[in-house]
């Protein structure tokens, strides 16, 4: 898993780092990709750049196995990609926010097909608008974005919704389509007065 890279001990980070250079060595002979310092990128990671779709990764991003990136898409620092997330930037891009958190099987994609009743699907335009989200958010497994969305800063998008408009910062969402379900900042409040609570009736 990708976090246990972060976690490595300094002698195995002696044989670890040489074989993580090679694999970061290859996606940089891309012109389009830039990856920064101590990133982690799976072997398995499928990773699609090209110019004017390039793929951008901050300090200490890790991509997990079997993840699907076609840029363009800009990773900030500390964003973590889990196993088998696809993500498409479209023509107009996702970009993540620093200490964002997508888990396992997210799908992100920053475009859309017309529906026009009287064309095939096959012969329908491709729009794209973008996708923006912002920093500490957490993305849970199995979540879908659809384009044109912006998730706000320390939002959390639960397990399996459906995001198909903008989210406010610190919101959680959840179902299909998506909706405020409660506030993250909340949340601390929330298990304090909990706390409290059994403290006294235990006592």
């Amino acid at each position: 898993m990708p976090w246990l890279w972060f976690g490595l001990k300094p002698a195995l980070r002696v044989w670890a780092e040489p074989w993580q250079a090679r694999i970061q060595e290859q996606l940089r002979a891309v012109e389009a990709v830039e990856i920064g310092s101590d990133c982690f990128i799976a072997p398995q990671a499928r990773i699609f750049a090209e110019p004017k779709r390039p793929i951008v990764l901050g300090d200490r991003v890790s991509v997990g196995a079997e993840a699907f990136l076609h840029g363009p898409i800009t990773l900030g620092d500390d964003v973590s990609v889990n196993p088998r997330v696809s993500m498409d930037g479209g023509r107009a891009g996702i970009r993540v926010g620093a200490g964002t958190r997508i888990a396992t099987g997210a799908m992100i994609y920053a475009f859309d097909h017309g529906m026009d009743p009287a064309a095939e699907m096959r012969t329908q335009p491709v729009r794209s608008r973008g996708i923006e989200i912002g920093r500490d958010v957490w993305i849970a497994a199995g979540v879908g974005i659809t384009d044109g969305v912006r998730i706000g800063d320390h939002a959390v998008v639960a397990m399996g919704a459906v995001v198909t408009r903008d989210v406010p910062d610190w919101a959680i969402v959840a179902g299909v389509p998506a909706r405020v379900i409660g506030k993250r900042s909340d949340q601390g409040d929330r298990r304090s007065q909990d706390s409290g609570s059994n403290s006294s009736s235990g006592g």
